[in-house]
Protein backbone atom coordinates (compact mmCIF):
# COMPACT_ATOMS: atom_id res chain seq x y z
CA UNK A 1 0.00 0.00 0.00
CA UNK A 2 1.38 3.40 -0.97
CA UNK A 3 2.30 5.98 1.62
CA UNK A 4 -0.18 8.38 -0.01
CA UNK A 5 -3.08 5.90 0.33
CA UNK A 6 -2.08 5.09 3.92
CA UNK A 7 -2.12 8.80 4.78
CA UNK A 8 -5.59 9.22 3.30
CA UNK A 9 -6.94 6.30 5.32
CA UNK A 10 -5.33 7.63 8.48
CA UNK A 11 -6.85 11.08 7.89
CA UNK A 12 -10.33 9.63 7.25
CA UNK A 13 -10.19 7.56 10.44
CA UNK A 14 -9.08 10.56 12.46
CA UNK A 15 -11.91 12.67 11.03
CA UNK A 16 -14.53 10.01 11.86
CA UNK A 17 -13.19 9.72 15.38
CA UNK A 18 -13.34 13.46 15.83
CA UNK A 19 -16.93 13.60 14.62
CA UNK A 20 -17.82 10.88 17.04
CA UNK A 21 -16.31 12.82 19.91
CA UNK A 22 -18.16 15.97 18.87
CA UNK A 23 -21.56 14.28 18.84
CA UNK A 24 -21.79 12.02 21.86
CA UNK A 25 -25.11 10.34 22.73
CA UNK A 26 -27.35 12.73 24.60
CA UNK A 27 -25.71 15.84 23.06
CA UNK A 28 -28.11 18.37 21.59
CA UNK A 29 -27.42 20.88 18.85
CA UNK A 30 -30.44 22.89 19.96
CA UNK A 31 -29.88 25.90 22.17
CA UNK A 32 -31.72 24.88 25.36
CA UNK A 33 -32.84 28.46 25.94
CA UNK A 34 -34.03 29.14 22.40
CA UNK A 35 -37.61 28.00 22.95
CA UNK A 36 -38.03 30.25 25.96
CA UNK A 37 -36.58 33.36 24.34
CA UNK A 38 -38.80 32.95 21.28
CA UNK A 39 -42.12 32.32 22.97
CA UNK A 40 -42.41 35.41 25.11
CA UNK A 41 -43.17 33.86 28.46
CA UNK A 42 -46.01 35.11 30.60
CA UNK A 43 -47.71 34.10 33.81
CA UNK A 44 -49.69 31.35 32.07
CA UNK A 45 -46.60 29.52 30.85
CA UNK A 46 -46.58 26.20 32.77
CA UNK A 47 -42.81 26.00 32.44
CA UNK A 48 -42.57 29.01 34.75
CA UNK A 49 -45.39 28.21 37.17
CA UNK A 50 -44.89 27.45 40.83
CA UNK A 51 -48.13 25.46 41.17
CA UNK A 52 -47.79 21.88 42.36
CA UNK A 53 -49.99 19.50 40.37
CA UNK A 54 -51.41 16.98 42.79
CA UNK A 55 -52.15 13.95 40.64
CA UNK A 56 -54.61 11.21 41.42
CA UNK A 57 -51.63 8.89 41.44
CA UNK A 58 -51.96 5.35 42.65
CA UNK A 59 -53.48 5.96 46.08
CA UNK A 60 -56.94 4.62 45.23
CA UNK A 61 -55.44 1.54 43.66
CA UNK A 62 -53.07 1.07 46.60
CA UNK A 63 -56.02 1.20 48.99
CA UNK A 64 -57.81 -1.39 46.88
CA UNK A 65 -54.75 -3.64 47.00
CA UNK A 66 -54.31 -3.23 50.74
CA UNK A 67 -57.98 -3.97 51.44
CA UNK A 68 -57.58 -7.51 50.11
CA UNK A 69 -56.23 -10.48 51.99
CA UNK A 70 -53.57 -12.71 50.56
CA UNK A 71 -52.03 -12.57 47.11
CA UNK A 72 -55.17 -13.66 45.28
CA UNK A 73 -57.11 -10.81 46.82
CA UNK A 74 -54.31 -8.49 45.83
CA UNK A 75 -54.34 -9.57 42.21
CA UNK A 76 -58.07 -9.93 41.70
CA UNK A 77 -59.47 -7.31 44.09
CA UNK A 78 -62.02 -4.73 43.04
CA UNK A 79 -60.87 -2.50 40.19
CA UNK A 80 -61.81 1.16 39.90
CA UNK A 81 -65.26 2.26 38.79
CA UNK A 82 -64.07 2.85 35.24
CA UNK A 83 -63.62 -0.86 34.50
CA UNK A 84 -66.85 -2.77 33.88
CA UNK A 85 -67.29 -6.21 35.55
CA UNK A 86 -67.37 -8.07 32.23
CA UNK A 87 -63.99 -6.64 31.30
CA UNK A 88 -62.49 -7.71 34.61
CA UNK A 89 -63.48 -11.31 33.85
CA UNK A 90 -61.93 -11.04 30.39
CA UNK A 91 -58.71 -9.68 31.87
CA UNK A 92 -58.52 -12.54 34.36
CA UNK A 93 -59.12 -15.12 31.62
CA UNK A 94 -56.40 -13.54 29.53
CA UNK A 95 -53.93 -13.72 32.42
CA UNK A 96 -54.82 -17.36 33.04
CA UNK A 97 -54.20 -18.20 29.38
CA UNK A 98 -50.87 -16.40 29.43
CA UNK A 99 -49.87 -18.24 32.59
CA UNK A 100 -50.86 -21.64 31.16
CA UNK A 101 -47.68 -23.28 29.81
CA UNK A 102 -49.73 -25.55 27.52
CA UNK A 103 -50.84 -22.50 25.55
CA UNK A 104 -47.22 -21.51 24.98
CA UNK A 105 -46.02 -24.92 23.76
CA UNK A 106 -48.54 -25.50 20.98
CA UNK A 107 -46.09 -24.44 18.26
CA UNK A 108 -42.37 -23.84 18.15
CA UNK A 109 -42.76 -20.61 16.26
CA UNK A 110 -40.21 -17.83 16.73
CA UNK A 111 -40.88 -16.05 20.01
CA UNK A 112 -42.30 -12.58 19.76
CA UNK A 113 -40.34 -9.80 21.39
CA UNK A 114 -41.68 -8.65 24.73
CA UNK A 115 -42.28 -4.97 25.25
CA UNK A 116 -40.36 -5.14 28.53
CA UNK A 117 -37.07 -5.85 26.74
CA UNK A 118 -37.51 -2.81 24.55
CA UNK A 119 -38.50 -0.71 27.56
CA UNK A 120 -35.34 -1.70 29.45
CA UNK A 121 -33.11 -0.89 26.49
CA UNK A 122 -34.31 2.70 26.64
CA UNK A 123 -33.80 3.26 30.37
CA UNK A 124 -31.55 6.26 30.96
CA UNK A 125 -32.08 7.42 34.55
CA UNK A 126 -29.69 6.49 37.35
CA UNK A 127 -31.27 3.46 39.04
CA UNK A 128 -28.39 3.12 41.49
CA UNK A 129 -29.11 6.32 43.39
CA UNK A 130 -28.82 5.64 47.11
CA UNK A 131 -31.71 7.50 48.66
CA UNK A 132 -34.15 6.63 51.41
CA UNK A 133 -37.11 7.98 49.45
CA UNK A 134 -36.42 5.54 46.62
CA UNK A 135 -35.97 2.64 49.05
CA UNK A 136 -39.30 3.39 50.75
CA UNK A 137 -41.17 3.33 47.43
CA UNK A 138 -39.30 0.26 46.25
CA UNK A 139 -40.15 -1.66 49.40
CA UNK A 140 -43.86 -0.96 48.93
CA UNK A 141 -43.95 -2.00 45.27
CA UNK A 142 -41.88 -5.13 45.95
CA UNK A 143 -44.24 -6.21 48.73
CA UNK A 144 -47.32 -5.76 46.52
CA UNK A 145 -46.74 -7.75 43.32
CA UNK A 146 -50.48 -7.81 42.65
CA UNK A 147 -50.39 -4.04 42.31
CA UNK A 148 -47.84 -4.29 39.50
CA UNK A 149 -49.95 -6.91 37.72
CA UNK A 150 -53.04 -4.75 37.86
CA UNK A 151 -51.31 -1.58 36.71
CA UNK A 152 -49.86 -3.50 33.75
CA UNK A 153 -53.31 -4.87 32.96
CA UNK A 154 -54.69 -1.35 32.83
CA UNK A 155 -51.75 0.06 30.92
CA UNK A 156 -51.57 -2.74 28.34
CA UNK A 157 -53.83 -0.74 25.99
CA UNK A 158 -51.61 2.33 26.02
CA UNK A 159 -48.02 1.39 26.90
CA UNK A 160 -46.81 0.38 23.42
CA UNK A 161 -48.03 3.65 21.91
CA UNK A 162 -46.57 5.76 24.72
CA UNK A 163 -43.19 4.02 24.50
CA UNK A 164 -43.13 4.61 20.72
CA UNK A 165 -43.77 8.31 21.21
CA UNK A 166 -41.16 8.50 23.98
CA UNK A 167 -38.52 6.95 21.72
CA UNK A 168 -39.36 9.31 18.86
CA UNK A 169 -38.35 12.24 21.06
CA UNK A 170 -35.21 10.59 22.37
CA UNK A 171 -36.51 10.73 25.95
CA UNK A 172 -35.71 8.14 28.65
CA UNK A 173 -37.97 5.10 28.44
CA UNK A 174 -38.77 5.56 32.13
CA UNK A 175 -41.06 8.40 31.02
CA UNK A 176 -43.39 5.78 29.51
CA UNK A 177 -44.03 4.58 33.09
CA UNK A 178 -44.95 8.06 34.33
CA UNK A 179 -48.72 7.44 33.92
CA UNK A 180 -48.38 4.82 36.68
CA UNK A 181 -47.30 7.59 39.07
CA UNK A 182 -49.76 10.12 37.66
CA UNK A 183 -52.94 8.09 37.30
CA UNK A 184 -52.16 4.39 37.88
CA UNK A 185 -53.02 4.09 34.15
CA UNK A 186 -56.66 4.97 34.84
CA UNK A 187 -57.78 6.96 31.76
CA UNK A 188 -60.70 8.47 33.71
CA UNK A 189 -58.63 9.55 36.73
CA UNK A 190 -59.57 12.95 38.16
CA UNK A 191 -57.68 14.37 41.11
CA UNK A 192 -58.71 16.80 43.83
CA UNK A 193 -56.27 19.20 42.12
CA UNK A 194 -58.48 19.21 38.97
CA UNK A 195 -56.02 17.08 37.00
CA UNK A 196 -57.47 14.60 34.50
CA UNK A 197 -56.44 11.64 32.36
CA UNK A 198 -53.44 9.35 32.11
CA UNK A 199 -51.04 12.31 32.31
CA UNK A 200 -53.07 14.35 34.83
CA UNK A 201 -53.19 17.72 33.11
CA UNK A 202 -54.82 20.56 35.04
CA UNK A 203 -57.11 22.77 32.89
CA UNK A 204 -54.68 25.69 32.47
CA UNK A 205 -51.70 23.55 31.46
CA UNK A 206 -53.89 21.46 29.19
CA UNK A 207 -55.16 24.59 27.45
CA UNK A 208 -51.60 25.86 27.03
CA UNK A 209 -50.74 22.67 25.13
CA UNK A 210 -53.90 22.71 23.02
CA UNK A 211 -55.97 20.20 25.02
CA UNK A 212 -59.48 21.57 24.66
CA UNK A 213 -62.59 20.76 26.69
CA UNK A 214 -66.30 20.88 25.89
CA UNK A 215 -69.55 19.29 26.99
CA UNK A 216 -68.80 16.48 24.54
CA UNK A 217 -65.12 15.82 25.25
CA UNK A 218 -62.00 16.46 27.32
CA UNK A 219 -58.72 16.26 25.41
CA UNK A 220 -56.81 15.86 28.68
CA UNK A 221 -58.10 12.29 28.62
CA UNK A 222 -57.35 11.75 24.92
CA UNK A 223 -54.68 9.05 24.69
CA UNK A 224 -53.03 10.47 21.56
CA UNK A 225 -53.36 14.21 22.19
CA UNK A 226 -52.47 14.11 25.90
CA UNK A 227 -49.47 11.83 25.32
CA UNK A 228 -48.14 14.23 22.70
CA UNK A 229 -48.68 17.20 25.03
CA UNK A 230 -47.08 15.49 28.04
CA UNK A 231 -43.96 14.39 26.19
CA UNK A 232 -43.62 17.79 24.51
CA UNK A 233 -43.85 19.40 27.94
CA UNK A 234 -41.26 17.03 29.42
CA UNK A 235 -38.92 17.57 26.48
CA UNK A 236 -39.06 21.35 26.91
CA UNK A 237 -38.47 21.02 30.64
CA UNK A 238 -35.45 18.79 29.99
CA UNK A 239 -34.00 21.45 27.67
CA UNK A 240 -34.66 24.12 30.26
CA UNK A 241 -32.73 22.20 32.93
CA UNK A 242 -29.79 21.32 30.65
CA UNK A 243 -30.78 17.70 30.14
CA UNK A 244 -31.28 16.87 33.83
CA UNK A 245 -34.29 14.57 33.63
CA UNK A 246 -34.86 14.40 37.37
CA UNK A 247 -35.27 18.19 37.47
CA UNK A 248 -37.55 18.01 34.42
CA UNK A 249 -39.74 15.44 36.18
CA UNK A 250 -39.86 17.55 39.33
CA UNK A 251 -40.90 20.56 37.24
CA UNK A 252 -43.62 18.52 35.52
CA UNK A 253 -45.12 17.95 38.94
CA UNK A 254 -44.54 21.30 40.65
CA UNK A 255 -43.80 23.76 37.85
CA UNK A 256 -40.55 25.07 36.41
CA UNK A 257 -40.75 28.14 38.64
CA UNK A 258 -40.81 26.03 41.79
CA UNK A 259 -37.72 24.06 40.78
CA UNK A 260 -35.81 27.15 39.64
CA UNK A 261 -36.57 28.90 42.92
CA UNK A 262 -35.32 25.92 44.92
CA UNK A 263 -32.13 25.87 42.84
CA UNK A 264 -31.55 29.59 43.46
CA UNK A 265 -31.94 29.12 47.19
CA UNK A 266 -29.32 26.37 47.20
CA UNK A 267 -27.02 28.39 44.95
CA UNK A 268 -27.06 31.27 47.44
CA UNK A 269 -26.10 28.82 50.20
CA UNK A 270 -23.34 27.26 48.04
CA UNK A 271 -25.21 23.95 48.20
CA UNK A 272 -25.72 21.38 45.39
CA UNK A 273 -28.57 22.07 42.97
CA UNK A 274 -29.43 18.52 41.94
CA UNK A 275 -32.92 17.14 42.58
CA UNK A 276 -31.91 15.15 45.66
CA UNK A 277 -30.49 18.26 47.38
CA UNK A 278 -33.41 20.64 46.72
CA UNK A 279 -36.10 21.60 49.22
CA UNK A 280 -39.26 20.95 47.19
CA UNK A 281 -42.95 20.42 48.04
CA UNK A 282 -43.69 17.07 49.70
CA UNK A 283 -45.58 15.78 46.66
CA UNK A 284 -42.60 16.53 44.42
CA UNK A 285 -39.97 15.10 46.77
CA UNK A 286 -41.64 11.68 46.43
CA UNK A 287 -42.57 12.02 42.76
CA UNK A 288 -39.20 11.21 41.18
CA UNK A 289 -38.40 8.42 43.69
CA UNK A 290 -41.69 6.72 42.76
CA UNK A 291 -40.73 6.63 39.09
CA UNK A 292 -37.20 5.38 39.76
CA UNK A 293 -38.50 2.67 42.10
CA UNK A 294 -40.96 1.52 39.42
CA UNK A 295 -38.21 1.50 36.80
CA UNK A 296 -36.04 -0.67 39.05
CA UNK A 297 -38.94 -3.13 39.40
CA UNK A 298 -39.54 -3.27 35.65
CA UNK A 299 -35.80 -3.47 34.94
CA UNK A 300 -35.10 -6.50 37.13
CA UNK A 301 -38.41 -7.88 38.41
CA UNK A 302 -36.86 -11.20 39.40
CA UNK A 303 -34.70 -9.40 41.99
CA UNK A 304 -37.88 -8.45 43.82
CA UNK A 305 -39.78 -11.72 43.43
CA UNK A 306 -42.09 -10.27 40.77
CA UNK A 307 -43.14 -11.87 37.49
CA UNK A 308 -44.37 -9.32 34.98
CA UNK A 309 -47.42 -10.23 32.91
CA UNK A 310 -46.51 -10.96 29.29
CA UNK A 311 -46.86 -7.92 27.04
CA UNK A 312 -45.89 -8.32 23.39
CA UNK A 313 -44.09 -5.60 21.51
CA UNK A 314 -47.03 -4.92 19.20
CA UNK A 315 -49.51 -2.05 18.89
CA UNK A 316 -52.76 -2.54 20.79
CA UNK A 317 -54.81 -0.10 18.72
CA UNK A 318 -55.00 1.71 15.41
CA UNK A 319 -56.26 5.22 14.74
CA UNK A 320 -59.19 5.17 12.32
CA UNK A 321 -60.54 8.31 10.64
CA UNK A 322 -64.35 8.40 10.83
CA UNK A 323 -65.07 11.61 8.92
CA UNK A 324 -68.10 12.56 11.02
CA UNK A 325 -69.76 12.25 14.42
CA UNK A 326 -70.44 8.65 15.41
CA UNK A 327 -72.56 6.96 18.07
CA UNK A 328 -70.12 4.99 20.26
CA UNK A 329 -72.51 2.04 20.63
CA UNK A 330 -72.75 1.85 16.86
CA UNK A 331 -68.97 2.08 16.59
CA UNK A 332 -68.63 -0.89 18.94
CA UNK A 333 -71.03 -2.95 16.80
CA UNK A 334 -69.18 -2.03 13.60
CA UNK A 335 -65.85 -3.02 15.16
CA UNK A 336 -67.27 -6.17 16.81
CA UNK A 337 -66.04 -5.12 20.26
CA UNK A 338 -67.71 -4.22 23.55
CA UNK A 339 -68.70 -0.56 23.89
CA UNK A 340 -66.64 -0.34 27.10
CA UNK A 341 -63.55 -1.15 25.02
CA UNK A 342 -64.34 1.82 22.77
CA UNK A 343 -64.60 4.10 25.81
CA UNK A 344 -61.37 2.79 27.36
CA UNK A 345 -59.47 3.53 24.14
CA UNK A 346 -61.30 6.83 23.65
CA UNK A 347 -61.77 8.18 27.19
CA UNK A 348 -61.87 11.73 25.85
CA UNK A 349 -65.60 11.37 25.09
CA UNK A 350 -68.00 12.39 27.84
CA UNK A 351 -71.23 11.38 26.15
CA UNK A 352 -72.79 8.75 23.90
CA UNK A 353 -71.06 9.91 20.72
CA UNK A 354 -67.88 11.49 19.41
CA UNK A 355 -67.53 15.26 19.35
CA UNK A 356 -69.62 16.67 16.45
CA UNK A 357 -66.91 19.28 15.87
CA UNK A 358 -64.14 16.67 15.55
CA UNK A 359 -61.44 15.59 15.31
CA UNK A 360 -63.26 12.70 13.66
CA UNK A 361 -61.22 9.66 14.64
CA UNK A 362 -61.49 6.64 16.89
CA UNK A 363 -58.94 4.35 18.46
CA UNK A 364 -59.92 0.73 17.75
CA UNK A 365 -58.21 -2.56 18.75
CA UNK A 366 -55.72 -3.42 16.00
CA UNK A 367 -57.26 -6.79 15.18
CA UNK A 368 -60.64 -5.11 14.68
CA UNK A 369 -59.50 -2.02 12.80
CA UNK A 370 -59.99 -3.31 9.26
CA UNK A 371 -63.41 -4.75 10.12
CA UNK A 372 -64.37 -1.34 11.49
CA UNK A 373 -63.10 0.57 8.45
CA UNK A 374 -64.96 -1.68 6.02
CA UNK A 375 -68.24 -1.55 7.92
CA UNK A 376 -68.03 2.20 8.46
CA UNK A 377 -67.47 2.85 4.75
CA UNK A 378 -70.94 1.44 4.02
CA UNK A 379 -72.74 3.79 6.40
CA UNK A 380 -73.38 7.40 5.30
CA UNK A 381 -72.73 10.20 7.78
CA UNK A 382 -76.47 10.80 8.19
CA UNK A 383 -76.92 7.27 9.57
CA UNK A 384 -74.05 7.38 12.07
CA UNK A 385 -76.18 8.87 14.84
CA UNK A 386 -79.87 8.35 15.61
CA UNK A 387 -82.35 11.16 15.11
CA UNK A 388 -85.55 12.12 16.92
CA UNK A 389 -88.27 14.21 15.30
CA UNK A 390 -89.34 16.42 18.18
CA UNK A 391 -92.35 18.75 18.36
CA UNK A 392 -91.70 21.82 20.52
CA UNK A 393 -94.03 21.98 23.55
CA UNK A 394 -95.15 24.89 25.71
CA UNK A 395 -92.35 25.89 28.10
CA UNK A 396 -89.62 24.31 25.96
CA UNK A 397 -86.30 26.00 25.27
CA UNK A 398 -83.23 24.79 23.44
CA UNK A 399 -81.60 24.21 26.83
CA UNK A 400 -84.41 22.02 28.21
CA UNK A 401 -84.66 20.06 24.94
CA UNK A 402 -80.89 19.55 24.85
CA UNK A 403 -80.93 18.20 28.42
CA UNK A 404 -83.78 15.84 27.59
CA UNK A 405 -81.86 14.27 24.70
CA UNK A 406 -78.30 14.49 26.15
CA UNK A 407 -76.98 16.99 23.64
CA UNK A 408 -76.26 20.74 23.52
CA UNK A 409 -78.24 23.76 22.30
CA UNK A 410 -75.51 24.59 19.78
CA UNK A 411 -75.79 21.14 18.19
CA UNK A 412 -79.57 21.51 17.85
CA UNK A 413 -79.09 24.94 16.32
CA UNK A 414 -76.50 23.64 13.88
CA UNK A 415 -78.43 20.63 12.57
CA UNK A 416 -81.68 22.60 12.26
CA UNK A 417 -80.07 25.69 10.67
CA UNK A 418 -81.34 27.98 13.43
CA UNK A 419 -79.94 31.50 13.43
CA UNK A 420 -80.89 32.11 17.07
CA UNK A 421 -82.08 30.25 20.15
CA UNK A 422 -85.71 31.26 19.56
CA UNK A 423 -88.16 28.40 18.93
CA UNK A 424 -91.96 28.30 18.70
CA UNK A 425 -94.62 25.90 19.96
CA UNK A 426 -95.39 23.22 17.38
CA UNK A 427 -92.08 23.64 15.57
CA UNK A 428 -90.42 20.38 14.47
CA UNK A 429 -86.75 19.83 15.36
CA UNK A 430 -84.37 17.07 14.42
CA UNK A 431 -82.44 16.01 17.53
CA UNK A 432 -79.38 13.72 17.46
CA UNK A 433 -79.78 11.13 20.22
CA UNK A 434 -78.27 7.93 21.58
CA UNK A 435 -79.27 4.74 19.78
CA UNK A 436 -79.25 2.64 22.96
CA UNK A 437 -80.42 3.08 26.54
CA UNK A 438 -78.17 4.92 28.99
CA UNK A 439 -76.89 1.72 30.66
CA UNK A 440 -75.23 0.75 27.38
CA UNK A 441 -72.91 3.75 27.67
CA UNK A 442 -71.64 2.63 31.07
CA UNK A 443 -68.38 4.57 30.85
CA UNK A 444 -69.90 7.87 29.78
CA UNK A 445 -69.39 10.74 32.22
CA UNK A 446 -73.00 10.63 33.45
CA UNK A 447 -72.95 6.88 34.12
CA UNK A 448 -69.57 7.00 35.87
CA UNK A 449 -70.85 9.79 38.11
CA UNK A 450 -74.06 7.93 38.90
CA UNK A 451 -72.12 4.86 40.05
CA UNK A 452 -69.79 6.99 42.13
CA UNK A 453 -72.68 8.79 43.84
CA UNK A 454 -74.55 5.53 44.49
CA UNK A 455 -71.62 3.77 46.16
CA UNK A 456 -72.41 3.08 49.83
CA UNK A 457 -70.33 5.05 52.33
CA UNK A 458 -70.44 5.89 56.03
CA UNK A 459 -73.09 8.37 57.05
CA UNK A 460 -76.61 9.34 56.02
CA UNK A 461 -77.12 9.77 52.29
CA UNK A 462 -78.43 13.22 51.38
CA UNK A 463 -79.27 14.50 47.91
CA UNK A 464 -78.55 18.20 47.82
CA UNK A 465 -79.27 20.77 45.11
CA UNK A 466 -76.68 23.54 44.89
CA UNK A 467 -78.00 27.01 45.65
CA UNK A 468 -76.66 30.36 44.58
CA UNK A 469 -73.70 31.34 46.79
CA UNK A 470 -72.96 27.78 47.97
CA UNK A 471 -69.35 26.69 48.46
CA UNK A 472 -67.84 23.29 49.15
CA UNK A 473 -66.69 24.60 52.51
CA UNK A 474 -70.21 25.65 53.55
CA UNK A 475 -71.79 22.36 52.53
CA UNK A 476 -69.03 20.25 54.10
CA UNK A 477 -69.18 22.12 57.40
CA UNK A 478 -72.95 21.73 57.67
CA UNK A 479 -72.68 17.98 57.21
CA UNK A 480 -69.54 17.52 59.34
CA UNK A 481 -67.49 16.06 56.52
CA UNK A 482 -64.42 17.32 54.67
CA UNK A 483 -64.36 19.44 51.53
CA UNK A 484 -62.39 16.78 49.70
CA UNK A 485 -64.97 14.12 50.61
CA UNK A 486 -67.86 16.16 49.20
CA UNK A 487 -65.94 16.77 45.99
CA UNK A 488 -64.81 13.15 45.63
CA UNK A 489 -68.29 11.72 46.21
CA UNK A 490 -69.50 13.79 43.27
CA UNK A 491 -66.63 13.28 40.83
CA UNK A 492 -65.33 16.80 41.35
CA UNK A 493 -62.34 18.68 42.73
CA UNK A 494 -62.59 21.29 45.52
CA UNK A 495 -61.59 23.95 43.01
CA UNK A 496 -64.39 23.14 40.57
CA UNK A 497 -67.22 25.68 40.31
CA UNK A 498 -70.53 24.81 41.97
CA UNK A 499 -73.31 25.62 39.50
CA UNK A 500 -76.73 26.44 41.00
CA UNK A 501 -79.11 23.57 40.30
CA UNK A 502 -76.38 20.91 40.30
CA UNK A 503 -77.32 17.79 42.27
CA UNK A 504 -74.85 16.52 44.86
CA UNK A 505 -74.78 13.40 47.01
CA UNK A 506 -73.51 13.92 50.57
CA UNK A 507 -72.91 11.20 53.15
CA UNK A 508 -73.73 13.39 56.11
CA UNK A 509 -72.42 12.86 59.63
CA UNK A 510 -75.21 14.98 61.16
CA UNK A 511 -78.14 13.33 62.94
CA UNK A 512 -80.78 15.26 60.97
CA UNK A 513 -79.20 16.01 57.60
CA UNK A 514 -82.40 17.07 55.86
CA UNK A 515 -82.95 19.79 58.46
CA UNK A 516 -79.36 20.93 58.32
CA UNK A 517 -79.44 21.10 54.54
CA UNK A 518 -82.39 23.43 54.57
CA UNK A 519 -81.28 25.90 57.25
CA UNK A 520 -80.05 29.33 56.29
CA UNK A 521 -77.19 29.62 58.74
CA UNK A 522 -74.66 29.78 55.97
CA UNK A 523 -76.33 32.89 54.63
CA UNK A 524 -74.88 34.75 57.61
CA UNK A 525 -71.38 33.26 57.24
CA UNK A 526 -68.47 35.50 56.28
CA UNK A 527 -65.98 33.01 54.84
CA UNK A 528 -62.65 34.39 53.66
CA UNK A 529 -59.50 32.84 52.21
CA UNK A 530 -56.64 33.43 54.65
CA UNK A 531 -52.93 32.79 54.26
CA UNK A 532 -51.19 31.49 57.37
CA UNK A 533 -47.48 30.87 58.01
CA UNK A 534 -46.75 28.07 60.47
CA UNK A 535 -45.03 29.15 63.66
CA UNK A 536 -42.81 27.17 65.99
CA UNK A 537 -44.95 24.87 68.15
CA UNK A 538 -47.93 24.92 65.79
CA UNK A 539 -49.86 21.75 65.00
CA UNK A 540 -52.88 21.12 62.81
CA UNK A 541 -55.11 20.87 65.87
CA UNK A 542 -53.91 24.15 67.41
CA UNK A 543 -54.38 25.97 64.10
CA UNK A 544 -57.82 24.38 63.62
CA UNK A 545 -58.89 25.49 67.10
CA UNK A 546 -57.52 28.99 66.59
CA UNK A 547 -59.54 29.52 63.40
CA UNK A 548 -62.58 27.36 64.28
CA UNK A 549 -62.09 24.98 61.38
CA UNK A 550 -61.65 21.22 60.96
CA UNK A 551 -58.23 19.49 60.89
CA UNK A 552 -59.36 17.36 57.94
CA UNK A 553 -60.29 20.51 56.02
CA UNK A 554 -56.89 22.11 56.63
CA UNK A 555 -55.26 18.92 55.37
CA UNK A 556 -57.56 18.85 52.34
CA UNK A 557 -57.04 22.50 51.42
CA UNK A 558 -53.25 22.10 51.55
CA UNK A 559 -52.76 18.45 50.51
CA UNK A 560 -51.17 17.58 53.85
CA UNK A 561 -50.45 14.21 55.42
CA UNK A 562 -51.91 14.49 58.92
CA UNK A 563 -49.32 12.03 60.26
CA UNK A 564 -46.43 14.38 59.42
CA UNK A 565 -45.27 17.38 61.44
CA UNK A 566 -45.72 20.92 60.20
CA UNK A 567 -42.54 22.88 59.52
CA UNK A 568 -42.03 26.43 60.87
CA UNK A 569 -42.36 28.87 57.99
CA UNK A 570 -44.62 26.55 56.00
CA UNK A 571 -47.42 28.40 54.19
CA UNK A 572 -51.03 27.26 54.56
CA UNK A 573 -54.29 28.31 52.97
CA UNK A 574 -57.34 28.46 55.25
CA UNK A 575 -61.02 29.21 54.59
CA UNK A 576 -62.38 30.71 57.77
CA UNK A 577 -65.54 32.38 59.00
CA UNK A 578 -64.06 35.67 60.18
CA UNK A 579 -66.87 36.09 62.72
CA UNK A 580 -65.61 33.05 64.67
CA UNK A 581 -61.84 33.40 64.35
CA UNK A 582 -59.17 35.90 65.46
Amino acid sequence: MSVKRLSILFFAGTLASGCSLLNQPGDSLVNPTAWFSDTGENETNPLETDQVTVATGDEDLKQSVESGSGDNATVHGALDDAIAPELRDTAREAREKLDNPEQQLVEKAPEKTELWSRLREGFALDHNVNNERVRDQLNWYASHPGYINRVVDRGSRYLHYILNETEKRGLPAEFALLPVVESAFDPFAYSHGRAAGLWQFIPSTGKYFGLTQSWWHDDRRDVVAATDAALTYLDRLANRFDGDYTLALAAYNSGGGTVSSAMRRNRKKNQPQDFWSLELPRETRHYVPKLIALAKIFDKPEDYGITLPTLEDEPYFEIVETGSQLDLAQAAELASVDVDEIYLLNPTYNRWATNPDGPHRLLVPRENAETFRSALANIPASKRVSWRNYKVQSGDSLITIARKFSTTPSVIQQVNNLNSDLIRIGQRLMIPSASKDSDTYALSAAQRLERKQDRKRDGNKVRYTVRRGDTFWDIAREHRVSVREVAAWNGMAPGDPLIPGKNLVIWSKTSKPTVVASNNARGNAMVRKVGYRVRKGDSLSTIANRFAVNVRDIASWNDLNTSRYLQPGQSLVLYVDIRNSP
